[in-house]
């Protein structure tokens, strides 16, 4: 196998969940991995479909399972959707089906979330619903977005994943699968922000100055961490720790640049 390509890659984006841990349990040789991106002369983002939780919290929550990360090492999918809104709806009402975390993500990008401002009459109305990956969903906010949606709101989701992997071989129910329960009761398709769109790609590589086929995507999903790169022209590298067994990977249509079991590998190959 030739790793030119690979070792040429100046940015690493990893996923996490599935690729550098499940729950709070770390994978081998992930967090030398990323101690060691400094010596390499690599740099490093945690890039996350996972919009439960604020930028600030997966600060933390890296820290405490043992990885380096500072402010600059993290983007999520709600980061991106809050800068999303501000490209697109300046200044709309929002509905935020979501967190607490994602609210306050969202307000830190000045987006104007009307949720404690409505009462539920005819008269309410909002220009955007946006869902997200929401563990402290209940039925009242399905009833509330539904409403919305129906009556013409925009529907943004901040990312399609199907379901969160946990320990055990257990899952959780993710945003796609709560948006398919809204498409199906009001009719509207959303507009997904995070992985796959290259959107998430193409922000990093503003930020940092290193063009996409120099930054490397690094996951364990065909259809978020993998299609993202090559929606966005940057080399894939595929991990077998999560949720693609091998054999999903070689029924892929779309083959990843690298397959490999888990970042362990990953850190021989590039150090």
């Amino acid at each position: 196998m030739d790793y030119t390509k690979l070792k040429n890659c100046e940015l690493f984006l990893f996923d996490m969940d599935g690729t550098l841990y499940l729950g709070d349990e770390v994978y081998d040789g992930a967090r030398e991995l990323m101690f060691d991106f400094p010596r390499m002369g690599k740099r490093y983002i945690y890039l996350t479909n996972n919009s439960s939780r604020a930028g600030e919290d997966y600060i933390h929550r890296l820290r405490r399972l043992g990885f380096p990360c500072e402010r600059e090492n993290v983007f999520t999918s709600g980061m991106a959707t809050g800068m999303y809104l501000n490209q697109h709806h300046p200044g709309a009402s929002v509905y935020i089906a979501g967190t607490r975390a994602f609210h306050r993500e969202l307000l830190s990008y000045g987006i104007r979330l009307v949720n404690d401002e409505l009462g539920h009459t005819e008269a309410d109305r909002v220009d955007v619903v946006v869902q997200g990956f929401d563990t402290e969903l209940v039925y009242e906010k399905l009833e509330r977005a539904c409403h919305f949606l129906r009556r013409g709101a925009v529907f943004i989701a901040a990312n399609p994943d199907w379901v969160c992997p946990m320990p055990a071989d257990e899952v959780l129910p993710d945003c796609g699968s709560i948006c398919a329960l809204l498409t199906a009761s009001s009719g509207r398709e959303p507009t997904y922000i995070g992985k796959p769109n290259r959107n998430m790609v193409d922000v990093i590589s503003a930020m940092t100055g290193i063009p996409n086929e120099k930054i490397c995507c690094v996951g364990d999903r065909l259809y978020t961490d993998i299609a993202v790169a090559q929606n966005a022209g940057a080399v894939s590298v595929l991990v077998l720790s999560g949720e693609t067994s091998p054999e999903m990977a070689a029924a892929a249509e779309r083959q990843p640049d690298y397959i490999l079991p888990s970042v362990k590998e990953l850190h021989e190959i590039i150090r």
